[in-house]
């Protein structure tokens, strides 16, 4: 799948109005998509059980988008064949205390992936220049200096998160974001289904009404962010959401992408090695049934 269409290209300025929150590509249906998500989703399998026995790299696989645009049924789907001992999902709510008293890097910093391991930001960091931009009162709570306010906060923070990434990419920690793009529209559809359909009715929450409320504004936040931040060395992918089905097609395509570019191999043993395997085979082989 050709991903230059998702790309923001670092160094460049984009507008969310160019990209179409209902492309789907080459695909003509559902089951089309659903036969490329299969096949992903078996080299992802492999492409992990790799990365985890050479230990050497680790991905971090960032999520971000509206309420609704199916940061949840991603995961699911596109992880489904994933051995859950090298992987880790993290959701970010609503920094508690403690995290309050940090800076606003630490709680995401101290869950970072060990080696050999994907772990996926259900929302992230990225919070902190999107929701709180929208919400600037929540920077009360944060403690920060005097002056530390206004346009140059939101550029300190892009700075900060790029230098982040940096060090997290020169640290063998592979960074992929995704802004799963959704249209009012289709929001507003599947808002209702929660209302309307009663075993969705535990996802609803009048709080994703209320930051309804604040489209624009955030619309704006999101491209301000990804212009500021889609680098060389971790990249944002604009992903249509308005059919899950083209959004897990193509989250797990980039994702099989990105490890099969880091050419990962299963580690080789030394000639002692190979030689205590063929001792202790011969041991296994004498034993009697």
């Amino acid at each position: 799948m050709n991903h230059d269409p998702f790309i923001v290209p670092p160094g460049k300025r984009i507008k969310l109005d160019d990209y179409d929150p209902g492309f789907t590509s080459h695909f003509e249906s559902e089951d089309e998509a659903g036969v490329k998500l299969s096949k992903d989703v078996v080299k992802l399998a492999k492409y992990h059980d790799m990365l985890y026995a050479q230990h050497t790299y680790a991905l971090l696989v960032v999520l971000q988008g509206m309420d609704t645009s199916g940061k949840d049924g991603t995961i699911r789907h596109v992880m489904s064949g994933v051995n859950p001992q090298g992987t880790q999902v993290h959701s970010f709510k609503a920094p508690s205390a403690e995290e309050l008293n940090h800076d606003f890097l630490w709680r995401s910093a101290k869950v970072l992936p060990e080696r050999g391991r994907i772990c996926i930001f259900n929302r992230s960091y990225y919070e902190e220049v999107l929701v709180v931009r929208v919400h600037p009162e929540l920077l009360e709570a944060q403690g920060l200096p005097p002056g530390t306010d206004g346009k140059r906060l939101w550029k300190q923070r892009f700075e900060d998160i790029n230098n982040f990434e940096k060090y997290l990419a020169g640290n063998g920690i592979v960074v992929v974001k995704f802004f799963l793009h959704l249209s009012k529209a289709e929001q507003r559809r599947r808002l209702l289904a929660r209302i309307d359909e009663p075993e969705k009715n535990w996802k609803f929450s009048v709080s994703d009404v209320k930051e309804r409320g604040y489209w624009d504004e955030y619309q704006k936040a999101y491209e301000d962010a990804l212009n500021h931040t889609s680098t060389e060395w971790a990249p944002w992918y604009v992903v249509p959401a308005d059919h899950k089905w083209f959004t897990r097609a193509v989250v797990a395509d980039v994702i099989a992408s990105k490890l099969k570019a880091l050419k990962l191999e299963y580690p080789q043993i030394s000639k002692t090695e190979r030689q205590q395997l063929l001792k202790a085979k011969k041991l296994l082989e004498a034993e009697k049934d």
